[in-house]
């Protein structure tokens, strides 16, 4: 056998393994945010832009896989149940908040979202004081009176901020708007 055949077989399997545990990811979040996921308000999300061309639902998705990376990776023994419904909830706002007009008194998005979350949540679901808590301190350190208070909600805290900006510098990308990427090229 050659070395490139070897080589060939190393990236095989090395992308199996990947593929494995995308389905199992998918699965996690699939066996407990099942309810969430089919519910019309958050299929509604889709329509909403969060960060660059990354949908609201997208993203909550993306913090919902982090958030269970995070865990599993560093060995945190978080819930993943309330991993998976927290992340999908914490921005579970229904509004797009590029567009929406302000009302007298209202402060910014940033600091007024997560209290929206919480009310469609508690509305809509039937949630636990953990994933309250991840809900209500995601924007941690933003709103420096809501601290996380558990586990669960310092990691989906620090998932929301690395997705973010993974979607703010456009490096994960959503379906809403497909630029080309230019490059320019200066002649010397």
């Amino acid at each position: 056998m050659t070395a490139a055949e070897r080589k060939a077989i190393r990236r095989y399997y090395k992308q199996e393994a990947a593929n494995k545990r995308k389905r199992e990811m998918y699965y996690e979040i699939h066996r407990y945010g099942c309810d969430i996921l089919q519910g019309n308000n958050f299929i509604s999300t889709k329509a909403y832009v969060q960060h660059g061309s990354m949908s609201v639902n997208q993203h909550c998705k993306s913090v919902a896989e982090a958030s269970l990376r995070i865990n599993k990776r560093l060995r945190l023994n978080g819930d993943n149940r309330e991993l998976v419904r927290g992340a999908l909830l914490h921005d579970y706002f229904l509004y797009d908040w590029h567009n929406r007009e302000k009302k007298k008194g209202e402060r910014l998005h940033g600091f007024t979202h997560a209290n929206a979350a919480f009310t469609n949540a508690v509305n809509d679901y039937d949630i636990s004081e953990k994933q309250k808590n991840i809900i209500c301190s995601h924007m941690w350190p933003l709103n420096l009176t809501k601290l996380p208070r558990c586990r669960e909600a310092w990691i989906v805290t620090f998932a929301d901020k690395y997705c973010s900006l993974m979607e703010t510098l456009k490096v994960h990308r959503g379906i809403l708007k497909r630029e080309p990427v230019r490059v320019k090229i200066r002649k010397s």
